[in-house]
This record gives C-alpha cells, sequence and structure tokens, in this order.
C-alpha cells in the first residue's frame, strides 16, 4: 500500500424539496458543476441526486490533486461549503461546510 495521496475528494451535500428536483438539477449543472471543471487542478466532478419522498438529496463529489487546487474554487477557507446566487432559492438549509478525504487508488 502506498502513503501517497494522489487526489482530495471533496464532498457537498445539499437537500431540496422533491417538486425542485429537476429544477436544481439543472441548476447545479450551469453552476458549481461547471465551474469545478474550469478550474486547474479538478480531476473529476460527479452529481448524485436521491429522492426521499418529499425531498430530494444532492451530493457533489470532486477530485483534485492538492489543496491548492481546492482553494481556487472554494478560496483560502476551502473547508466552507460555497453556495450560488439562487441556492436560497432551492435549499432547505444551508450546511455550512464540506468534508474532504485524502483518495487512494490502488
Amino acid at each position: 500500500m502506498s502513503n501517497d495521496i494522489k487526489k482530495i475528494t471533496r464532498i457537498w451535500h445539499g437537500v431540496t424539496k422533491a417538486i425542485h428536483a429537476d429544477e436544481y438539477l439543472k441548476y447545479v449543472e450551469d453552476t458549481g458543476m461547471k465551474e469545478y471543471r474550469m478550474i486547474k487542478g479538478n480531476l473529476s466532478a460527479k452529481l448524485l441526486r436521491r429522492i426521499d419522498g418529499n425531498q430530494c438529496h444532492f451530493l457533489t463529489v470532486t477530485e483534485w490533486d492538492s489543496y491548492e487546487s481546492i482553494k481556487k474554487f472554494a478560496g483560502e477557507d476551502y473547508q466552507k461549503a460555497k453556495y450560488y446566487e439562487e441556492d436560497g432559492k432551492y435549499l432547505i438549509e444551508f450546511e455550512e461546510h464540506v468534508v474532504h478525504y485524502e483518495t487512494f487508488e490502488y
């Protein structure tokens, strides 16, 4: 097993009403997902969605080559969640932080 960190995975979680699931999906594609892919050092970006009753959970799962690259997207306080102008129109709550994982491949 190698101890060399090859990637950092950043995960953000958000919840909308289920009736807004498709609209919010498009909004995230046009904002966060688009911006992730424009940042040098972003290795991948995935968007997960799960409708559960009258709520819809979203996860953005991005992989980065370093914390410095993440800061290009999120700013110096890279552990804080980044929100966009119309997120308040959809999100039920605003989680303050994202989570980061050292990512190893075998």
